[in-house]
């Protein structure tokens, strides 16, 4: 099990920045990937931004260039530092973790997926 607490969201005026932070605790050893998912009214849970195990990053193409996603040394905290904010970016910000364990001899890998509690961020005049 993992347990996800997130932290920074907020409103703030179109052109703000704003930091979200997720720590994870529990089972951080399996942690294979961290990141962040949104979802707008009335929209699905999309990707903004993740990072693998191995440091390998991706972004949304709407986001690149304006958040940067890091964690810190333990592995064991996620942040999404979120620049040039935009009325559009306007979502309920969840935390993303995948467990990745082998779970016999013959390195076969059971993944799990863990979701924070969701951080809203409002951009708005």
């Amino acid at each position: 099990q993992v347990h996800l607490v997130e932290s920074g969201g907020g409103l703030v005026q179109p052109g703000g920045s704003l930091r979200l932070s997720c720590a994870a605790s529990g089972r951080i050893s399996d942690i294979n990937k961290m990141g962040w998912y949104r979802q707008g009214p009335g929209q699905e849970r999309d990707l903004v931004a993740i990072v693998t195990r191995s440091g390998n990053i991706n972004y949304a193409e709407s986001v690149r260039g304006r958040f940067t996603i890091s964690r810190d040394n333990p592995k064991t905290t996620v942040y999404l530092q979120m620049n040039n904010l935009k009325p559009e970016d306007t979502a309920l910000y969840y935390c993303y973790v995948e467990t990745r364990r082998v779970v016999n001899v013959e390195g076969a890998t059971r993944t799990m997926d863990y979701w924070g509690q969701g951080t809203l961020v409002t951009v708005s005049s």
